[in-house]
Formats: structure tokens, C-alpha cells, sequence
């Protein structure tokens, strides 16, 4: 499992950890030093196709490789800036090919569709759209990061597609099928193709890391035959891409097929395990996978496989990266008695504050928290150098904590 062990620490961030779908509200690793080395197999702005010659290409080159596919998908780590930014001059250089185009995000979920069709129609201000998609409760990454897509589409009147569901019908996927969702929520949907093996492989060197603690003692091969919550994991990852590959088959397979484009994580992509593998078992054989490389990605992992087009982009520096805004560092999940900590992040203000995975929040700042968008939106409030009293339940225990957030070192990165 050496061979993924690049790639998991570049991807758990993109893809289903444990047996939940998470937002994401959660300190970044800091960047590589100097922050403009794509990694020596992929210079910084340039294309390569992995595994050919590993020459760079024009964006000619690239165009006319992807003349004849149906869907292209572009890969992302959902906090890094310049994977936005490349992702938007690739919509833009397809957009001129292609001006019968979609967009399907993996960032919102099908019920917010009539959202996006108002807003790709001028109706819905920034705040009103990013209010009625419900942004901090199904996705939480800095808006800032996605708005210069969704102006594009906007601006270019292209229709933007939500091709996901919500964390919870999924989670019931995972668990009861297809007959645990309404007939409007399964529209469209089949079961998932099962797994390839290579995908299995990364799945269970990804679980065996960020799995249960409880069962990390166990010896890979009892784990993952007995280990209920694995397979729970690997299902609820396999219905996460079939619904999103859903979604885009259902666009390309209409009378008059518009392009389709994805933007989605790229876990759910490299060495087309995840979407690609469920477009193709949908009819969809011609899709074509980008990805954006950085520091990330280790260069024993660029073969033909990964991906069909990488193009090198420079690591973010830690400062763009956080935007100026206090982070906890933790991931949170929808509880049965609140907001919960699913995993703390080392290091951060959370692990220093003494908060543990496990931990239901139950106040901020003196008030009852009940969501995982209310504990986002009191994180989002809080200023640098600023004290944050908590309240969490461990063990059916109350437990008061200070949470103390640095102020901004002005001085860095300049």
C-alpha cells in the first residue's frame, strides 16, 4: 500500500473518511516552502500527459485531446486557490470550444438546483445564493475560493448542475439502498458499480490511517473481512461517485447532449477509479480526467493511469490559503445530540484547546449551538488574537473550554 501513500496524504481531504459525509471546517498544512514548485515531473504552468513522454504540451495540445470526449472532469483540493484558478481558465478555454456547455458541481445537492438556475439568470445576489444553497451547511470551504466559477457561469449564462445529495441521504444509502430515498430523490439513480480492485486498495490504506481507533489494532486482513464499518465506508464511498456520475451521465445522454464538465475532488478521480469508473458502467466511456498538480503528489504516482492531463500549479502559501480567517481545526458531522467533532486536525487551536474527536459542541460564546452551520458561523465570527468559551459533552460530561485563536502574524509570507 506504499503506493498510495502520496496520494492519501494529498486526498483524505476530498474524500469520505469514516462512515459519514463531513463539511469541512479544519486547519490546512502548511505549505512547501517558497510555495512555486508544482513537483519536477510537472513544471508549474505547464500541461503534461502522465506517463507519455511527461513533455510539457500546449493548451492546443490539450484541446484537441479532448475534442472527442462528452465529459471532462476537473479535479481539485478543495482549499487550495490555484486549483480554482486553473479550473476557471479550463472552463474558459473549453467554454470556447464548446459553448453548448454545463457545469456539474459536486459542491451542491440536487434539491438546490431551482437555486442555481436563478442565479445563472441574474436573479439571486451573492449573499442570496450563497444563503438559499445552503453553502455553509453542505460544503463550508471559503465561498471566495468558488465565486469566480460561479460568476463565469453566470456571466456566460451556463447552466450549473448540482449533481450531489446531502450528506444524510447518503450516509442512508450507504446503509438501507435505493429504497431509503423518495422517488424524487432517487430519480436517476442505479446501483453503484462494485469497486476495481485498485480502488479497493487506496480505500483500505486510506481507512486503515483515518478509520475508527478501535479497530486499528486489527491485522489488515481480519480488518477488512470483519470490520463492518469499512465496508460501510467503501459503500458510502462508491454511492457518493455513482450519484455525482449520475448526474453528469443524465446531462450527456440527453437528445441534444450539451459538453458536460465536473468539478469535484479530485479522490473521486485520480487513476479513474471513482466517477470515471461509474460514468463508464453508465455508458459514458469517453470522459476525460484533469488534475492539477502541485508539491501534494509524489512523481512515482504520474503514469498513464492517474489521470489523462495534469498541469503543474504552485502550492498556496499558508497566508492565501486561510484567507485571514481563524480556523479551529477540526472536521465536524451532524450528531444525534448536536454538532460533532468527527476528527481534530494536529496541529490547531482545537487540539491545543484540548477538544477531542467524539466531542458534541453544545455552546459558543455563552449561546446553545445546535448545527454544524451554526458552529461554522461562530468560527467564521471570531477575530485573530481573540478568546472562543465552549462547552462540549464527552462522556455525557459538560466540559468548559477556552478556545484561543492567534493573532495574525503581519509579518509572514512577505
Amino acid at each position: 500500500m506504499q503506493r498510495f501513500s502520496a496520494i492519501r496524504r494529498a486526498l483524505t481531504g476530498g474524500l469520505l473518511i469514516a462512515a459519514a459525509l463531513w463539511p469541512w471546517l479544519y486547519s490546512r498544512p502548511a505549505a512547501a516552502a517558497g510555495g512555486d514548485q508544482g513537483g519536477a515531473c510537472v513544471p508549474v504552468a505547464k500541461w503534461v500527459f502522465p506517463g507519455k513522454d511527461d513533455a510539457p504540451l500546449t493548451l492546443h495540445d490539450v484541446l484537441q485531446r479532448l475534442s472527442g470526449t462528452r465529459v471532462v472532469l476537473l479535479g481539485e483540493h478543495h482549499d487550495n486557490p490555484e486549483h480554482h484558478r486553473w479550473q476557471l481558465q479550463t472552463l474558459a478555454a473549453l467554454y470556447g470550444q464548446h459553448p453548448n456547455m454545463v457545469i456539474g458541481f459536486e459542491m451542491f445537492p440536487r434539491r438546490v438546483q431551482p437555486v442555481l438556475d436563478r442565479w445563472v439568470r441574474g436573479e439571486l445576489t451573492e449573499k442570496q445564493f450563497l444563503k438559499q444553497t445552503d453553502w455553509d451547511s453542505v460544503w463550508s470551504f471559503d465561498p471566495r475560493l468558488y465565486m469566480p466559477i460561479f460568476n463565469f457561469a453566470r456571466m456566460n449564462r451556463i447552466p450549473m448542475i448540482a449533481i450531489n445529495l446531502d450528506g444524510k441521504l447518503i450516509s442512508r444509502l450507504r446503509t438501507e439502498g435505493l429504497g431509503a430515498l423518495s422517488a424524487d430523490q432517487r430519480t436517476g439513480l442505479t446501483k453503484p458499480a462494485p469497486a476495481s480492485d485498485g480502488y479497493l486498495d487506496m480505500l483500505k490504506d486510506i481507512y486503515q490511517e483515518h478509520g475508527p481507533p478501535a479497530h486499528k489494532d486489527l491485522p489488515p486482513p481480519q480488518l477488512f473481512k470483519e470490520d463492518k464499518h469499512f465496508h460501510m465506508f467503501v459503500e458510502g464511498q462508491l454511492w457518493w461517485d455513482r450519484v455525482m456520475a449520475s448526474g453528469l451521465a443524465e446531462q450527456a445522454k440527453k437528445p441534444d447532449p450539451p459538453f458536460v464538465v465536473g468539478l469535484m475532488g479530485s479522490g473521486h478521480l485520480i487513476y479513474h477509479y471513482g466517477i470515471p469508473h461509474q460514468l463508464d458502467d453508465l455508458g459514458i466511456s469517453d470522459s476525460a480526467v484533469l488534475i492539477p498538480w502541485d508539491g501534494r503528489f509524489d512523481c512515482k504516482d504520474l503514469d498513464p493511469k492517474f489521470a489523462d492531463v495534469v498541469f503543474g500549479v504552485r502550492a498556496p502559501v499558508a497566508a492565501e490559503k486561510e484567507h485571514d480567517r481563524p480556523l479551529l481545526g477540526v472536521y465536524l458531522k451532524a450528531g444525534d445530540k448536536g454538532p460533532e467533532i468527527a476528527k481534530v486536525i494536529s496541529p490547531s487551536v482545537a487540539e491545543k484547546t484540548g477538544i477531542k474527536r467524539g466531542d458534541t459542541v453544545l455552546e459558543m460564546a455563552g449561546r446553545p449551538v445546535k448545527s454544524v452551520s451554526e458552529v461554522i458561523d461562530k468560527v467564521h465570527g471570531i477575530l485573530p488574537g481573540t478568546w472562543l468559551p465552549m462547552v462540549v459533552m464527552r462522556d455525557n460530561k459538560r466540559i468548559d473550554m477556552v478556545a484561543k485563536f492567534p493573532p495574525l502574524d503581519t509579518n509572514k509570507n512577505e
